[in-house]
C-alpha cells in the first residue's frame, strides 16, 4: 500500500509517496509549474490529482481521464495544514467517481 502525504513548509507546499517527491507530471498537463496545492478547486489542485492519479492508475489515459473529478471529490476537501492518502482511500474515491457517472448515464 502507497501513502501520499502533504504538509505544507516554509518553502511550501510538499507531496511526498512512501516518502519520495511525488513527481509534478507536467509531461501530461501543466496546471501549475510552481507545485502542488490543496484544499480548494484550482490549478495547484488539479496538477496534484493528476500526479497522484498518474503514480497510481494503471495506465496515464485512466489517470488524464479521472483527475479533474478527483480533484472536486478528494483534493478540494483535503485539509489545509497537512493530509494523507492511501492507496486504498484513493481506490474508494476513484469507485465512487465511477458509481456517480452510472448513475448519472442512466438519469439521461
Amino acid at each position: 500500500m502507497s501513502y501520499y502525504v502533504g504538509r505544507r513548509t516554509k518553502a511550501g507546499p510538499l507531496v511526498t509517496v512512501d516518502g519520495e517527491m511525488l513527481d509534478l507530471r507536467l509531461d501530461l498537463r501543466n496546471h501549475d509549474p510552481t507545485g502542488f496545492e490543496w484544499g480548494y478547486c484550482g490549478s495547484g489542485p488539479a496538477q496534484l490529482a493528476l500526479a497522484i492519479l498518474a503514480h497510481h492508475c494503471e495506465s496515464e489515459d485512466e489517470a488524464l481521464d479521472l483527475y479533474q473529478r478527483f480533484k472536486w471529490a478528494v483534493i478540494a476537501e483535503l485539509p489545509r495544514p497537512s493530509w494523507t492518502l492511501n492507496t486504498r482511500q484513493i481506490d474508494q474515491a476513484i469507485e465512487h467517481i465511477r458509481i456517480q457517472e452510472m448513475v448519472k448515464g442512466g438519469n439521461r
